[in-house]
């Protein structure tokens, strides 16, 4: 809420109106100086539009404050010469490209918080190196002839593709991939098969984006033909990955499956309580006047996971509400639900990421974690009984327990605020996932048919997880939700301290969606961390109660072998 004041004074009428949105320029706010490698070399098929993606690379450096260093001599890939660059973009590479040493100082690079954008044949390189596999996201396996096709635009927030709208149609050449990598990254656009000949994936993302051991990760299977270089949708899809790699702009490059639309256009169970009102165009809802809130008014939630990306136009002023009753007075919402904060000027304890005149958000975190006006955000607002945890860009930014008996988190309205006169705040893919529907629960059970199971029924943070005799009890009922976490006992299976090296220990520690959380179960029967790249274990290939669970290089062995409840 945040300067109630001034905004009672400006409560104006309005209602739901339709509206024209403006494309804002990218990036809204001028970027620090840095630098990147463009890295061309191939060892197999060479694309001719190699000289035009480095020029249209340069262009854009010069247009948006970053240094260009274009090689295609794997002798760059040095510990030395690689800590120079805030992201090395493979620019259709192809083959193996890398010696041992210089794949090496590649991996120290990405792990040392690195960025890597590929772009089109970069995944057609490096086969046999896992790392890099893990790293780009997916394979190349085939292609049909150039032809038009239309993208599906599944993340309109990140900076490759907030530009464009819920479709993007484009002439260039489809890569199938091996395999579909949604499971363990976040896809920001995938092909519609039926709109062109010679896809044969079904589920076919094209587009995407990670944190891998580290680093960020950015890739686009675009970029095949000269003309791409010239599309300015293209180049800003380019320049938005880059920016990402580099670290100067922010996402929530988390997966993220299951969840249910509740806006993406269109306000069908949406009301609107009190002044003022929102425009709905391009899919996109923007306050005007206030002070008022536009509430899902269909459905109360009760334990649920919602998500949403917003952007501030300035200095302007907006919230989110949680576990309100229904009301056509946006004063109810204010009295007896919360509001999480979308202000980044106002006091500690209502600023953007606070939990409204009650807790503000963690600083440090909030402000490594924000994109400023003008830029989207998104939000992750977690709730489990009384617990509402705050996620800004994927970054955990408030952690809040309601004592208050009067107001409950426990069941409630969702809803967004317009604020009042003169603060503008557009929002956009308003999704939700309830937990404990649409997942399963039961035993994992591995080698010998030991069940997966929390020591003595523990529940504190970095209670050892172990093999241990099937006993039907809480410490072994897992439930997967579908969001890529393995959960017993109300938290999370975790690899302590978010580590990726063999022998890392695996733990219930409270759910924080970080990637030390993630689990991608694979076709062989393991069970893969996306951020170490490792598969979970049993230590030393042991067998008998007590046996710690571990992470370890993923080998197909008995004792990394997993049967998840069904």
């Amino acid at each position: 809420m945040g300067k109630i004041t001034r905004l009672i004074a400006a409560v104006a009428a309005g209602g739901l109106i339709a509206g024209v949105m403006a494309t804002t320029a990218v990036p809204a706010v001028a970027d620090p100086a840095y630098q990147v490698l463009v890295f061309s070399k191939t060892a197999g098929f060479r694309h001719d539009s190699i000289p035009d993606g480095i020029q249209a690379i340069r262009e854009l450096g010069t247009q948006n404050g970053f240094t260009v260093t274009a090689t295609e001599d794997g002798g760059a890939f040095t510990t030395g010469n690689l800590a120079q660059y805030e992201a090395v973009i493979f620019l259709s590479t192809t083959g193996d490209v890398l010696d041992a040493a210089q794949q090496t100082a590649f991996e120290s690079y990405v792990r040392a918080g690195g960025g890597f954008a590929g772009v089109h044949s970069a995944a057609d390189t490096e086969y046999d190196w896992p790392f890099y596999g893990g790293l780009v996201g997916a394979y190349f396996k085939s292609h049909p002839q150039n032809q038009d096709a239309t993208i599906k635009v599944e993340d309109r927030a990140h900076a490759a593709t907030a530009h464009l709208g819920s479709t993007w149609s484009r002439h260039d050449e489809w890569y199938n991939y091996r395999s579909s990598p949604r499971a363990g990254l976040h896809v920001l656009a995938s092909l519609d098969e039926g709109s062109y000949s010679g896809g044969d994936m079904g589920d076919h993302p094209t587009a995407w984006c990670q944190t891998y051991q580290g680093g960020r990760s950015w890739y686009s299977g675009g970029g095949h033909t000269k003309q791409s270089y010239a599309e300015p949708a293209f180049r800003r899809h380019l320049l938005g990955g880059i920016r990402y790699a580099a670290g100067v702009t922010k996402a929530d490059c988390r997966p993220e499956n299951g969840y249910t639309p509740l806006y993406d256009g269109g306000v069908v169970g949406w009301k609107q309580a009190g002044p003022g009102g929102f425009t709905d165009a391009d899919a996109t809802l923007t306050s005007h006047g206030g002070l008022g809130m536009l509430w899902y008014s269909a459905k109360e939630f009760r334990a649920y996971s919602l998500k949403l990306d917003w952007k501030l136009h300035g200095d302007d002023n907006s919230g989110v509400f949680l576990g309100f009753p229904a009301s056509d007075d946006p004063w109810s919402a204010v009295n007896n639900g919360y509001e999480v904060q979308i202000d980044a000027t106002d006091t500690p304890d209502r600023t953007t990421g606070a939990v409204y005149g009650f807790k503000g958000a963690d600083t440090a975190a909030r402000d490594s974690a924000l994109n400023p006006p003008g830029e989207w955000n998104t939000f992750e607002l977690f709730v489990e009984g009384e617990r509402l945890q705050v996620f800004l860009n994927g970054v955990k930014v408030n952690d809040f327990t309601n004592t208050d008996p009067v107001r409950s988190l426990r069941q409630g309205h969702i809803g967004v605020q317009n604020h009042g006169t003169g603060d503008e705040t557009s929002f956009r893919d308003i999704r939700i996932k309830e937990l404990g529907t649409g997942g399963v629960v039961g035993q994992i059970t591995g080698v010998n048919g030991q069940c997966v199971d929390v020591q003595s029924s523990g529940t504190a943070d970095g209670t050892k997880i172990q093999l241990y005799g099937c006993n039907g009890t809480g410490a072994q009922r897992w439930s997967l939700p579908g969001d890529g976490t393995v959960r017993a006992l109300g938290k999370c299976m975790d690899v302590k301290g978010g580590a990726v090296n063999d022998g890392a220990w695996v733990q219930l520690w409270s759910c924080n969606g970080t990637g030390a959380q993630q689990w991608q179960p694979q076709a062989n029967g393991s069970l893969r961390n996306p951020q170490s790249g490792k598969c979970l274990d049993a230590e030393g290939g042991g067998t008998g109660n007590g046996t710690r669970l571990i992470i370890w290089t993923c080998q197909g062995s008995v004792n990394q072998k997993w049967t998840l409840p069904v």
